[in-house]
């Protein structure tokens, strides 16, 4: 309550209303708390009650166990800056990133836009981020994390299609020995040509190079699990084909899913907003994200278990989720409205529910 009432209106103020400004502020703001500033400590040691709070019953998945269900999505952390700060919040796991081969700028701004009324974002910035050298000096000076981290792989913009390959291989090369998963984005709206590599014959030469570079890092252990982060905007022929090559070259799973490029479901009051270019996120996303979960269990059953984002913005639309087919679910946009209390209230609900693939 305390933030929806009194914080978020406050960043929402911040930079004139600009949300990266707010992003930005907010980020500074927990990795000073999580990194041991001694002025923050009593405020910190208040935050962190939600360590405790927010548990929920753990499931192991992927080879992995995860303490609960409920992680950070991709694009809020993208640098890992914060990393101490979300296990204390409460979720079960992370994912930094995405991150690519080479530090990059993103966008030009504005290039993140709230649609307030349709509990929805808008944004296109370009996979901006320090790039793989620097999040693994990162990660290495941290050390390892209370829950499983995850880390979103990327193409870097300066890097043909044609050399797609060498450049998602040479970010896993880089960060291999931090992460306890790895996903694959070829689906952001945001660089240019990069859903392309959804099609069958560049993505099984993607998928084939990363499982190769994977096992050869193995060194004879379990490789890391390797993920696949679709579009919501495939056909069910295009999404079939990426579940078929998926299956094909060892995938563990499916992260369902990335922005639209779709404004159904967007109110009348966000509409001119909407026109914005870039990936949409949000409310107007859940039951589009829905069906593409159900579609990959309906396909792939327990062989490529999914993790669930898109529009969970309450515990039932996380239930909803759930019950879909995720073994996971992961929070984006509705932690951006509604705070840490929803990572709390979905952990709640999901050990009072049996809910789980198939299942509700």
């Amino acid at each position: 309550m305390m933030y929806t009432r009194l914080l978020r209106p406050a960043l929402f103020r911040l930079g004139g209303g600009d949300a990266e400004v707010a992003h930005e502020t907010t980020l500074r703001a927990l990795a000073a708390v999580s990194g041991g500033d001694a002025r923050l400590t009593a405020l910190w040691a208040a935050t962190s009650r939600y360590r405790y709070q927010a548990r929920a019953e753990p499931r192991t998945v992927y080879g992995i166990r995860f303490p609960n269900p409920v992680g950070l999505a991709a694009g809020l952390d993208k640098d890992g800056r914060a990393l101490p700060a979300w296990p204390a919040f409460g979720f079960g796991f992370v994912e930094v990133g995405t991150v690519t081969r080479h530090p990059q700028p993103g966008n030009d701004r504005p290039r993140l836009f709230r649609l307030p009324s349709s509990g929805a974002l808008v944004n296109r910035m370009g996979f901006n981020n320090a790039g793989a050298a620097a999040l693994a000096d990162r990660l290495a000076t941290l050390g390892r994390l209370p829950v499983p981290l995850g880390i979103s792989l990327g193409k870097s913009k300066v890097t043909p299609l044609d050399e797609a390959v060498a450049d998602y291989v040479a970010s896993l090369r880089i960060l291999y020995e931090h992460g306890d998963y790895f996903a694959v984005n070829v689906s952001s709206p945001n660089t240019p040509g990069l859903r392309s590599l959804q099609d069958k014959a560049q993505l099984a030469e993607l998928l084939g190079a990363l499982s190769a570079e994977a096992r050869s890092l193995a060194a004879g252990r379990t490789p890391r699990p390797l993920l696949v982060k679709v579009a919501p905007d495939l056909t069910d022929e295009a999404l079939a084909e990426v579940l078929a090559v998926c299956a094909e070259h060892g995938v563990a799973g499916v992260i369902a899913t990335n922005t639209t490029l779709s404004r159904e479901g967007v109110t009348g009051a966000d509409r001119a907003v909407a026109t914005q270019a870039g990936g949409l996120s949000g409310r107007p996303l859940h039951e589009q994200a829905l069906e593409v979960v159900r579609f990959v269990h309906r396909e792939a059953g327990d062989t490529l278990p999914v993790i669930g984002v898109g529009g969970i913005g309450d515990a039932h639309g996380a239930l909803r989720m759930l019950d879909a087919g995720a073994s996971l679910v992961q929070l984006y946009t509705g932690f951006i409205y509604q705070g840490p209390e929803l990572v709390r209230q979905i952990n709640r609900a999901v050990s009072q529910t049996v809910y789980g693939p198939g299942k509700g």
